[in-house]
């Protein structure tokens, strides 16, 4: 595995367990916004195992995630479109004031489910590849 592929995993890992420490502390869009952030960095970390290359932007990102696993039977639809969901969740929580959108404790708990899962795909497929 490339250094920086370890270090993105590494960062995507914290992410993870920040999203789980904020759930459990009553912080719903912060957790969201983590486990989004969590997902983000194993896809970057894929990314550069196969490219060696690093998308600039969040859209970027879910552009090339989409290339490099269009042919992996392990990403499926909901792996997938994961990146494209929650970013809404980072939005809300940098963004939003007032009464307006909230991520719900449902809505966290599911992203912190799929993001655990999506970082252990990756792993996988960056480990099978070496």
């Amino acid at each position: 595995m490339k250094i920086e592929s370890a270090a993105f995993l590494d960062k995507a890992r914290e992410f993870l367990e920040k999203a789980a420490d904020m759930l459990a502390d009553e912080w719903p869009d912060e957790a969201g916004r983590a486990a989004y952030l969590a997902g983000l960095h194993a896809a970057q970390a894929l990314i550069f195992e196969r490219t060696g290359k690093m998308p600039k932007s969040h859209r970027g990102v879910q552009n090339q995630l989409q290339r490099v696993t269009r042919h992996e039977p392990l990403f499926d639809p909901q792996l997938s479109a994961f990146l494209g969901r929650t970013y809404n969740f980072k939005a809300i929580a940098d963004y939003e004031t007032g009464p307006g959108p909230r991520v719900s404790r449902d809505q966290a708990e599911d992203a912190i489910a799929i993001a655990t899962r999506l970082i252990a795909v990756i792993e996988a497929l960056i480990a099978s590849a070496a």
